[in-house]
């Protein structure tokens, strides 16, 4: 039996790196926490298995970002939102490649993948965002 890779944010960054947005699915209560984390809120059990979580999903609600912080103010105004999968996981990502005032509460919206345009001292991760479907 092979054994699973750990639960650490830098394998969930691996598996970005990958094209696959993987949560970590409690083994007890079926809760998928994401990013993964070593305790499950709903039921405190430590054993996980990583789950590929869906690429669609539904925009919940949403802002504008006029005001940015320090390391976003170059993307400025950007959107951001929350977004509902398939399997009712609810996450945040920007939201790109559609003009701002044709966002909307309900659009479909597909998870991407890239790298940020944004620099900084920080490790440079590949990231996720939600693009029109």
């Amino acid at each position: 039996m092979s054994e699973q890779p750990p639960f650490t944010i830098e394998q969930f960054y691996k598996y970005i790196n990958e094209g696959k947005l993987m949560g970590g699915k409690c083994k007890r209560c079926g809760k998928i926490h994401l990013p993964p984390r070593p305790l499950c809120d709903g039921c405190f059990s430590e054993e996980f298995e990583w789950t590929e979580v869906p690429k669609k999903g539904k925009l919940l609600t949403y802002t504008i970002i006029h005001v940015a912080p320090p390391r976003f103010q170059q993307m400025a105004p950007y959107a951001v939102g929350i977004v509902q999968l398939e399997n009712s996981l609810k996450i945040p990502g920007m939201i790109k490649d559609v003009e701002h005032g044709k966002v909307k509460i309900g659009m479909e919206l597909t998870l991407r993948f890239d790298t940020s345009a944004v620099q900084s001292e920080w490790p440079q991760w590949p990231r996720y965002c939600f693009k029109p479907t």
